[in-house]
């Protein structure tokens, strides 16, 4: 696996991997997190993804062949949403995996990318968001990648109803 930083020559790529995720979450009736739509067929999403791709680094994992395993976007700015931190943090706003490569260590090399990113920037805290609704799930396997929970918080949706999610850190300053 190689990792390295993508571009909007990567949007298409980047979309298909979040729609085969998409897919993988509704075939098990999860929903909650991004509901069972297609990021390509979203005006929204494809417009988040080429700022991801434009705006942030984003980090691409790739195996020998140049296929897309996962995607790491990673930026200073802090979502809105998001509590602030009490020191300087990377963020990362996105992170996926191929669910056809699911416990192949994508996710934590992606991760510890983002942390020598961190450290390559002076600093001192790795921040990341996530869907905290249903079994937590998505938590538990970002405390697996060293995160620590912090700040749990809501945000509207514009059917009215809230969409539940956890801040979790890693510290890198000792």
């Amino acid at each position: 696996m190689i990792i390295r930083t993508g571009g909007p020559d990567d949007i298409p790529a980047v979309l298909t991997l979040f729609d085969r995720a998409v897919a993988w979450l509704a075939a098990q009736g999860r929903t909650g997190q991004w509901g069972d739509q297609p990021w390509s067929t979203n005006e929204a999403r494809i417009a988040h993804v080429h700022d991801y791709a434009t705006k942030c680094l984003m980090r691409l994992a790739e195996d020998a062949d140049g296929q897309l395993l996962g995607v790491c976007v990673l930026a200073q700015e802090v979502p809105a949403h998001i509590p602030p931190a009490d020191a300087p943090d990377l963020f990362i706003r996105l992170l996926g995996t191929d669910r056809g490569r699911k416990n192949t260590g994508v996710g934590a090399a992606l991760v510890a990318d983002a942390r020598a990113e961190a450290v390559r920037r002076g600093l001192p805290l790795l921040r990341v968001d996530c869907y905290a609704g249903d079994d937590r799930r998505l938590v538990a396997a970002y405390r697996a990648l060293g995160f620590t929970e912090t700040d749990p918080f809501e945000v509207d949706r514009p059917d009215g109803s809230r969409w539940p999610g956890q801040v979790l850190e890693i510290r890198l300053d000792g």
